[in-house]
């Protein structure tokens, strides 16, 4: 809508993983390289995490491009981990191209051993890719572990990566899953941009998608301390703030985004209303009202359990006091 107007080639702030992209920070080069090494050093597990909107999913999407270019390499790649283990296996052979439909979890097990060894055996890489790890179950994880026991005496011949949010972090760290922490060949994390990187971040967006001289004018260096201020430097924030202000700058006809339009944005998107976990937590009655409560239930319980006020026998006569004008009836 608005790229003839600005004089670009295309979006440059699509929320969409597309790997051309890529904002090489030192951060970002590290983890790609330690999940690339992982995977074609044969050295069976590797974990990715950082919190929501840093790019994870974009980082996959650069070492799936750099993957396919390897004829010898296969992959699953499974992005949604709210599973059973039997569903989680079904999954993994199914997209490996392996018939798994009918089939229960010994014979799951069975067919997909024998396409990993198959294929180690001919000096092929097997890669299992699951993003969203933290929402794998306890159970799931077991069979993640027990999944890296395909190997030879030299090499792991199922490379698994495992990609979350930090709560993936909490789980591996638990004492029942210390087995698997163990087997961790390569963990790294993904954080925040900081403001140079914020800055720098924009601007190639701009020029991939043509801005190139007048990268500049389009977001000022104040215009883009204004991003970062509200984005806190995650970068699918960062698009969602500069593609909403650029919409908005370009129905004001208005040549450059000014730092007043992000803040409007940013306002707009309400990124400065966050819950505290506390009122997202219900009322826990204190000791106080536990003890209050216990004390009108044990009244109740007593009035209830006194005998009822005798009522007069309608069959036996009441009797009548006499008035002073019984003598003259």
């Amino acid at each position: 809508m608005y790229k003839a107007f600005y004089n670009l080639k295309r979006n440059p702030f699509d929320i969409t993983p597309d790997p051309s992209f890529l904002f090489p920070t030192t951060r970002h080069n590290e983890a790609l390289a330690s999940l690339y090494y992982g995977v074609r050093r044969h050295k069976g597990f590797v974990v990715l995490t950082g919190e929501v909107g840093t790019g994870k999913t974009l980082l996959l999407r650069c070492l799936l491009q750099l993957l396919k270019q390897s004829p010898d390499v296969a992959y699953a790649y499974l992005f949604n981990s709210r599973l059973s283990p039997t569903e989680f296996l079904q999954y993994i052979v199914s997209d490996f191209g392996r018939p798994a439909s009918g089939k229960n979890k010994s014979e799951l097990l069975i067919d997909l051993c024998n396409y990993v060894v198959t294929r180690g055996l001919n000096k092929q890489t097997t890669v299992l890719i699951v993003d969203e790890a933290h929402h794998l179950s306890a159970e799931a994880l077991e069979e993640v572990r027990l999944l890296t026991n395909l190997e030879t005496t030299q090499e792991k011949l199922l490379q698994i990566l495992l990609v979350g949010q930090p709560e993936l972090d909490e789980k591996l760290d638990s004492t029942n899953l210390r087995q698997l922490k163990q087997r961790i060949a390569f963990r790294t994390h993904l954080e925040p941009l900081n403001s140079d990187d914020t800055k720098g971040y924009v601007e190639r967006r701009l020029q991939i998608a043509g801005a190139n001289s007048h990268a500049s004018t389009l977001f000022s260096a104040q215009t883009i301390a204004a991003v970062y201020r509200h984005s806190r430097g995650f970068p699918r924030l960062i698009n969602t703030i500069c593609e909403n202000a650029l919409i908005t700058s370009y129905a004001r006809s208005a040549r450059s985004v000014t730092p007043e339009v992000i803040d409007e944005v940013a306002k707009d998107l309400r990124l400065d209303v966050v819950r505290s976990p506390e009122s997202e937590t219900t009322d826990v009655p204190n000791e106080m009202d536990v003890q209050r409560a216990a004390k009108v239930m044990l009244d109740m319980y007593s009035a209830l359990r006194k005998p009822l006020a005798r009522k007069p026998d309608l069959e036996q006569p009441v009797p009548v006091q006499a008035t002073k004008h019984e003598p003259i009836i």
